[in-house]
């Protein structure tokens, strides 16, 4: 399985931009695939910005990872696949 997390574009330096994965998790992704612009949300694999999505399904999908990490650390469930 893999997986596109959902971050909020804070600058963009030509094909490159600072994103917040939320909790001050501060990456740099490439963001040649997308017409992403600061305060939006993408979809980051891999390093890269897939997709520009709205502001609520980033907010949500980020609160459903909150819950599927909280159940593992705490041993209430299991994560299994990979890409």
């Amino acid at each position: 399985m893999c997986l596109a997390i959902p971050a909020e574009v804070l600058e963009i330096n030509e094909n490159t931009a600072k994103v917040d994965f939320g909790e001050g998790v501060l990456r740099e992704v490439n963001v040649m695939l997308v017409n992403a612009k600061v305060g939006e949300y993408v979809l980051v694999h891999a390093g890269y910005a897939i997709q520009v999505i709205d502001r609520k399904a980033a907010e949500e999908t980020l609160r459903m990872w909150e819950e599927i990490l909280s159940m593992e650390e705490t041993g209430d469930g299991t994560l299994e696949g990979s890409c």
